[in-house]
């Protein structure tokens, strides 16, 4: 027995191959290039605003550039070119003739009938035999006959006789399906056969070589070396590691400016003569006098002596760009108000891979700065300047009638909160606002989405009591109430419980369903889809950004993080209408943590952060009850016990007795939040700013 190696000689048979393989790379492909996206920022609503910062242009410019970068352009030309090789070979294989391999039949090859006797096989073979026997062919040129043909007609046919009428063949022909017993079998390679024709050889091995030789080494390397050079927060381990060496406990939001322009991303963005081309240009602007600051840039007079103390180059003028931006100093210079808008993005993901360096350290001061810079890295605005400067068209000027000489800035929501004849008074007039100027920016602050927390408290799931080292949850409940928000409801004292989920309840407890209490009391389930906030209103920052919000817990004497941070980007519940109004609907926030070890009281300051607008924070106090194991277990049985009711059978027999049945007896608490420890308070200021939460009207 032999075996024999064939290619596709027909091309019936590679195209099935080729397709398949096509087909199992292109549509994943295709899925991922096709499906909704999961970016928040790609389906978050917008705030309704004509508002157009000056170089509108060159920041949507920069934010069309990114989203081409987000469009994946290899993947759709791959998904292109799969599709094409598919249909290709669809129509091959459509139109591609077949041959199909007939089994070995004696009856067919002698042409009789398979219930044919020994007899009539012998008398057809005859008359055969008077056609194809070697001694009495005569081939037919019209029919392509030939003396070989006709010779290996005769063949098959003695073969098939012998099949029939002989014992011994017809054993082989029963066992292994032809009268020469076992055969060699063929290997079919379904691979066209001219790439392996002569001459081609070499064109393979070449193709070969590329492919195993060259693209993937290439490929892996760049992928394996790529995931060594960049962190997890997405920059240059290299870049990483210079934030970490301008670490400092005492770090400001100053010094974080100056520490992010240590970036080596910037390189890619300053290259050659971009390096130090209008340097002295940009100092002169952003060192010039300002209005409020002493300086037109926002800088300290500290901050300012780092600028000069570092040596021209690339970091030095990516400082200088990164205040004439948070500035909002014109530098009547395409080029550099371009690289001006660039700079931002790309210092607000550095931001985030020094908020990682401050989480490892849990000092609760740097980490602090690090949110705080994110917020006026989108929104444009130098440390210490007034929150009031996010909104549109308002100038130094503005903000000066508005504050006066006050050292403590205003926030939005204290702004919108005076009566509209004293703002109207205040900001309108020469100089200052027109009418339509000041609907626009009244316009916005009503649609900003200012989270004003109601009730935090720390409960376990299922349980009465917080014992050491349990899963505790922290629950944050809050609405968002836009700044001048008129006719706000009272919030619902059932909208403030946080109901637990039946221990078999798989959807709550997965969280695709959420049980709340209806107006009667009754608990309910409710379809639990994430709401994405609006994008943050942010007309100079280069990119679509969606605002996030950060709750952790800290120790106030010490200074330390107690809790990390947990990130919520979307709510459980519409936060506006379809028609742009609020909905005041309470958002529930929830993280989870261990307990501390042992039993005790613990006041922690809850710091809920929105890291992209200014003075939208709370700061408040929260206080943690844990109780000790046994103490908690004895609680609760004394919990359980009770006078005998009417319905038990105690009870009846006290009846019969002419004892009326006691009611049963509840715990003066039972009604409060045992399972619950924290806090109502109002918040506190959580910068310089003032952002105290004013009491609902």
């Amino acid at each position: 027995m032999s075996s024999d190696y064939s290619y596709d000689e027909q091309g019936q048979f590679y195209p099935f191959f080729i397709f398949t393989l096509t087909t199992i790379v292109t549509l994943p492909l295709t899925y991922s290039l096709l499906a909704p996206s999961t970016d928040a920022a790609a389906l978050a609503p917008r705030l309704k605003t004509s508002y157009k910062p000056e170089h509108a242009d060159l920041i949507e410019a920069q934010r069309a550039a990114q989203k081409r970068k987000q469009r994946r352009i290899k993947r759709a030309i791959a998904v292109v070119i799969g599709w094409a090789v598919m249909a290709g070979m669809l129509y091959l294989i459509v139109t591609t003739q077949r041959t199909v391999n007939k089994i070995w039949n004696p009856y067919d090859i002698l042409g009789v009938s398979e219930s044919a006797n020994e007899k009539q096989i012998k008398s057809h073979y005859r008359k055969l035999g008077l056609k194809y026997h070697p001694d009495k062919i005569r081939p037919d040129p019209e029919k392509n006959e030939t003396v070989e043909s006709l010779n290996d007609k005769w063949v098959e046919l003695t073969k098939a006789y012998q099949t029939l009428t002989d014992d011994e063949v017809r054993q082989n022909y029963i066992q292994y399906g032809h009268p020469d017993g076992k055969q060699g079998f063929s290997i079919g390679i379904a691979l066209p056969k001219f790439i392996i024709s002569e001459g081609n050889g070499k064109y393979v091995v070449l193709v070969y070589a590329l492919l195993l030789g060259v693209m993937l080494p290439y490929y892996v390397g760049s992928w394996w070396y790529g995931t060594q050079r960049i962190t997890k927060e997405g920059v240059l381990v290299e870049s990483a590691n210079n934030l970490f060496r301008e670490y400092s406990e005492s770090i400001d939001e100053g010094d974080l400016v100056t520490a992010l322009s240590a970036g080596k991303e910037f390189q890619d963005v300053l290259k050659g003569d971009k390096a130090e081309s209008g340097l002295s240009k940009i100092e002169s602007r952003i060192l010039a006098e300002g209005q409020i600051a002493p300086f037109a840039g926002g800088l300290s007079v500290k901050d300012k002596e780092k600028l000069e103390d570092l040596d021209s180059g690339v970091r030095r003028k990516v400082l200088a760009l990164l205040w004439a931006y948070l500035g909002r100093v014109e530098l009547d210079d395409q080029a550099l108000d371009s690289a001006k808008y660039l700079v931002a993005p790309i210092a607000q993901s550095l931001c985030g891979s020094f908020r990682a360096i401050s989480l490892a350290y849990g000092n609760t001061g740097p980490l602090l700065a690090s949110y705080y810079t994110s917020q006026r890295l989108v929104q444009a605005l130098p440390p210490k300047a007034s929150p009031l400067f996010q909104l549109p068209h308002f100038t130094p000027a503005v903000v000066k009638a508005i504050e006066g000489d006050s050292k403590t800035h205003l926030t939005i929501q204290e702004f919108m909160d005076l009566p509209d004849l004293q703002r109207r008074s205040t900001v309108i007039g020469k100089g200052l606002l027109s009418e339509e100027q000041y609907q626009t920016a009244v316009n916005v602050a009503q649609q900003l989405p200012y989270l004003r927390v109601a009730k935090a408290f720390f409960k376990v799931t299922g349980e009465r009591f917080i014992i050491p080292s349990s899963l505790v949850t922290l629950v944050v409940k809050g609405r968002f109430v836009p700044p001048g928000s008129v006719n706000i409801p009272e919030v619902d004292e059932v909208d403030l419980e946080d109901v637990d989920p039946a221990e078999d309840d798989l959807d709550a407890l997965m969280g695709r369903k959420k049980m709340v209490k209806d107006a009667n009391g009754k608990l309910v389930k409710e379809d639990s889809k994430p709401v994405p906030p609006p994008l943050t209103f942010a007309p100079y920052y280069s990119r679509d950004h969606s605002p996030r919000w950060h709750a952790f817990l800290s120790d106030s004497k010490q200074g330390k993080m107690a809790v990390p941070p947990f990130t919520f980007t979307t709510f459980d519940k519409p936060i506006f209408t379809d028609d742009g109004k609020p909905t005041y609907n309470v958002q529930t926030l929830r993280a989870q943590f261990a307990a501390p070890p042992q039993a005790g009281t613990y006041t922690f300051v809850l710091h809920v952060i929105c890291d992209s607008y200014v003075g939208f924070d709370t700061k408040m106090e929260v206080t943690l009850h844990v109780e000790d194991a046994s103490k908690a277990a004895a609680m609760a049985a004394e919990d359980e016990i009770s006078e005998p009711e009417s319905d038990s059978l105690a009870g009846q027999m006290n009846a019969l007795k002419g004892v009326p049945a006691p009611k049963p007896k509840r715990r003066k608490d039972d009604d409060s939040e045992d399972d619950e420890s924290g806090t109502e308070e109002e918040e506190e200021s959580t910068s310089e700013t003032n952002t105290d939460t004013e009491p609902e009207s």
